[in-house]
């Protein structure tokens, strides 16, 4: 659903009001990072994708329908600004095997050992998405991790919503069979909670 202020700050981008851009962004910047990082798995290529978005949200804003959700297209440019960042990776035969960074988002409280315990939940967590095919992963990051509903998410991948269910219990059952073979501590650890 359109965002009466959404609309207004499109209207000042659109009107030549240059800094009104990051108004109309700025609740989308973490989230489209995180995305970003959850899909590329390295801090840097992150940065880069959510930079493209930004640079073609705003290129490209007047072919924007002010009547559908900012959200929705925003996410929209982010995952096809994956999809050409991987292609363009493969391209170049740039397949370094460099250890993701897991620490971009800092750990919650200062104990040593509460930062390494989130440390390797996160590195346990990303070994489980790296099971999922490509269209499985960006999915469930949509779905389960952005929380969007199969609708939104399948605006956003540009497929029917049939496709997004199916993928998405394609990648609930890799991702839970992974955690069964490789970490069933991580059941526990739920049960626990």
């Amino acid at each position: 659903m359109p965002n009466d202020q959404e609309k207004e700050l499109v209207e000042r981008v659109l009107n030549g009001d240059s800094e009104a851009f990051s108004l109309l962004v700025e609740p989308y910047r973490r989230p489209l990072l995180g995305l970003a990082y959850r899909i590329t798995r390295n801090t840097e290529d992150a940065k880069e994708v959510a930079q493209e978005t930004f640079l073609r949200a705003f290129k490209y804003l007047r072919n924007f329908d002010a009547d559908k959700s900012f959200k929705n297209w925003i996410y929209q440019i982010l995952v096809h600004a994956a999809r050409n960042f991987r292609n363009k990776q493969a391209r170049l035969e740039i397949l370094t095997m460099s250890e993701p960074l897991r620490e971009m988002a800092t750990a919650a409280g200062e104990n040593p050992e509460d930062r390494r315990q989130e440390k390797e939940l996160r590195s346990r967590l990303m070994d489980c998405l790296d099971v999922l095919s490509p269209r499985e992963r960006e999915v469930f990051l949509l779905r389960d991790i952005e929380e969007l509903n199969i609708r939104e998410s399948a605006v956003v991948l540009k497929c029917s919503t049939v496709s997004v269910r199916v993928h998405l219990s394609a990648a609930r059952k890799k991702i839970k069979k992974r955690i069964l073979d490789k970490y069933p501590s991580l059941l526990e650890r739920k049960n626990e909670l």
